[in-house]
């Protein structure tokens, strides 16, 4: 049978008839889970985009709930590690912090750089930390959008920014929440076969509640509104008596019925119907008000995907091969959609496109929406 000892701070807090851990159990067992299951649903996209980038199988799982205190962050961080400051813009009012050891940072890097992910040591300079600053922007944006259908209404983000974190050294202690109880939410993080590890994020308490409540009590505000609803019902209008409810009674009427109520009333004014007869023409004079948007065209020679390494090895006189061969229709795209195909020609000294192939006119206007 295991026993947990006591540190010796502890001990001490103890004979002194104070705790170091009063405080700590600021979540009921319900609140944990909830903020665990939007953990697990937010990362749980997360880990599709990163493993698309890394172009590896990513799996984030496993969430673990507790509450920290700031004063003690570095027991719970004693190593250095990378601090993301994640801040939402919309449907969320707050920060949190993404928290990953150097070490995994730097696998991460390399293989968003085009490596084999092998290089776990190499120090992180600006261009491995602009790398692993991406993918994390990949990972919360696509967070964001899961915690959109989850809340029902949208959630977005400013861009991740990315600092080194030591606390022992206090270094990037600068982007840690400032309350002095925080939660964790500590997650396992797997990379292929080159990452098994963790990957925590860290809020203020008050920031985690408003999560936790927004997920637990929407169907008390559900019910505030349809009370609302119930006590003011809409009138409902049967279509034999909509035509003759307008006109059953003059506006004169209307007015002296509600003057004794001391409303002001002003009669009401229809505009003229247009003659059945000119529908074809309006319809046509409709399209023709739409003919002078300006919508940009644009022709594609072709494709090709290039790793962050490869696009920094890039200078003046470096070929970039793409995936339409020599001679092949390129295609003719407006507002990036393609509506059809041509073949280059030159027009004097500019370059120009003789269409070969095109959509029809309902297909291409279909293309435009």
């Amino acid at each position: 049978m295991e026993h947990n000892s006591l540190s010796q701070d502890e001990i001490d807090s103890l004979l002194n008839g104070t705790s170091s851990l009063e405080g700590y159990e600021e979540l009921s067992p319900i609140e944990q889970d909830a903020i665990g299951e939007i953990g697990n649903i937010s990362f749980g996209s997360s880990a599709t985009a990163l493993s698309t980038l890394l172009n590896q199988k990513v799996e984030i799982t496993t969430p673990h709930v507790s509450i920290v205190l700031k004063s003690k962050l570095n027991e719970e961080f004693p190593h250095p590690y990378v601090a993301i400051e994640v801040n939402y813009t919309e449907g969320f009012t707050g920060s949190n912090l993404l928290v990953i050891k150097q070490s995994d940072a730097s696998i991460i890097a390399d293989l968003m750089m085009g490596g084999d992910g092998n290089n776990s040591d190499v120090p992180l300079d600006d261009i491995h930390l602009s790398a692993v600053q991406e993918a994390m922007n990949q990972m919360m944006g696509s967070a964001a959008t899961s915690m959109s259908t989850v809340f029902k209404k949208r959630v977005d983000i400013s861009p991740p920014r990315l600092n080194l974190l030591d606390v022992n050294q206090g270094e990037g202690t600068e982007t840690i929440p400032g309350e002095e109880k925080l939660v964790k939410v500590s997650f396992r993080l797997t990379v292929g076969k080159l990452i098994d590890s963790n990957i925590m994020q860290v809020s203020p308490i008050t920031f985690a509640k408003e999560f936790i409540n927004e997920l637990i009590e929407p169907a008390n505000n559900n019910d505030d509104h349809s009370s609302e609803c119930v006590s003011k019902p809409e009138p409902v209008l049967h279509p034999e008596n909509e035509p003759k409810a307008v006109h059953s009674k003059p506006a004169s009427s209307l007015q002296k019925e509600k003057k004794s109520s001391g409303q002001s009333v002003s009669p009401v004014e229809f505009s003229a119907f247009e003659d059945r007869t000119h529908e074809g023409t309006s319809k046509t004079n409709n399209l023709d008000m739409l003919l002078d948007i300006p919508l940009s065209v644009t022709v594609e020679l072709g494709k090709t995907k290039k790793s962050v390494k490869e696009i920094l090895e890039l200078s003046a006189g470096s070929i970039i091969e793409l995936d339409t061969l020599a001679g092949e229709p390129v295609d003719i795209l407006v507002n990036q959609r393609i509506v059809a195909k041509g073949e280059v020609v030159v027009i004097d000294e500019n370059f120009g496109v003789r269409v070969t192939d095109i959509l029809s006119q309902k297909e291409r206007i279909h293309k435009l929406k």
